[in-house]
């Protein structure tokens, strides 16, 4: 599921003055539009929901959900359609999960090493795209054929953790272009998640952004290519209370709010 990378030193910090934290209007205004040619791409400032754990609830007056694509049916796709929401499809593409249906599927020379503090989850060789490519279409074909309306996915940043192999930035790079480029093809938004260090480069390829504790941990600012291109970034903090992140966040017109860290029902919007 998700998690929280360990930051050795921060490359970038939020100034503490009100003009360096101001974003200014969009510049590239054709960067806005939806890559994948789908018409729809989150606004940026929306209200969201993020749910990957517990029974769905589909009462949330929201109008994005972002849920977990194999857990999630297609009639609750079309339910939450039915009440005028848009529908994110959560799916991992960096690592294995060994509770997920596919699982059998991937072979053993593209597992790596458990992923720090999820004993069920390893790791994958992203180099190894010929092996990937059909088991992640898969995936986003389902995403697809369920009625979700874009891909959030996830573990995208490997590159930067202990995985059991040599992975380079580049190695990275490429792996998350292809995945976006996986998405467009089936007419999908993609969005970024985390990967704060290379969003400067894969921002053109993604069409909106997913964050986790960007506040927490100074690294905000480092999602600006997004913000000054007018594409959404979708927030989450787990451990900083709403008073003490929310009106930077609407500054920035981020999409924020407070959840726990099992992505249960729970939120408290900004």
């Amino acid at each position: 599921m998700l998690r929280r990378l360990a930051i050795g030193a921060l490359l970038l910090v939020l100034a503490g003055c009100a003009d360096s934290a101001a974003v200014p209007p969009p510049v590239d205004t054709a960067s806005t539009q939806p890559r994948s040619g789908s018409g729809w791409v989150p606004e940026q400032g929306t209200a969201w929901q993020w749910q990957l754990s517990g029974t769905l609830d589909l009462t949330v007056d929201v109008p994005v959900y972002d849920v977990d694509g194999e857990k999630t049916s297609a009639e609750q796709v079309a339910e939450l359609h039915s009440k005028g929401r848009r529908v994110i499809c959560y799916v991992s593409v960096g690592s294995y999960e060994d509770f997920r249906p596919d699982q059998a599927q991937f072979p053993a020379a593209v597992l790596g090493k458990p992923m720090d503090g999820w004993p069920d989850e390893r790791w994958l060789d992203i180099r190894q795209w010929d092996e990937l490519k059909p088991l992640l279409a898969a995936r986003f074909d389902q995403c697809k054929a369920k009625g979700f309306d874009a891909i959030e996915p996830d573990n995208v940043d490997g590159y930067r953790n202990d995985t059991g192999f040599p992975l380079s930035a580049g190695d990275q790079l490429t792996f998350n272009r292809r995945i976006a480029a996986l998405a467009h093809e089936r007419g999908l938004p993609v969005g970024l998640k985390n990967d704060l260090d290379q969003v400067a480069a894969l921002q053109p390829d993604f069409d909106f952004a997913v964050n986790e504790e960007c506040m927490r941990y100074d690294e905000c600012e480092q999602l600006r290519p997004f913000l000054q291109a007018g594409k959404a970034v979708l927030h989450v903090e787990y451990d900083l209370a709403p008073e003490e992140f929310c009106a930077e966040a609407r500054k920035l017109r981020m999409s924020s709010m407070r959840k726990p860290l099992d992505l249960g029902v729970d939120r408290q919007p900004c």
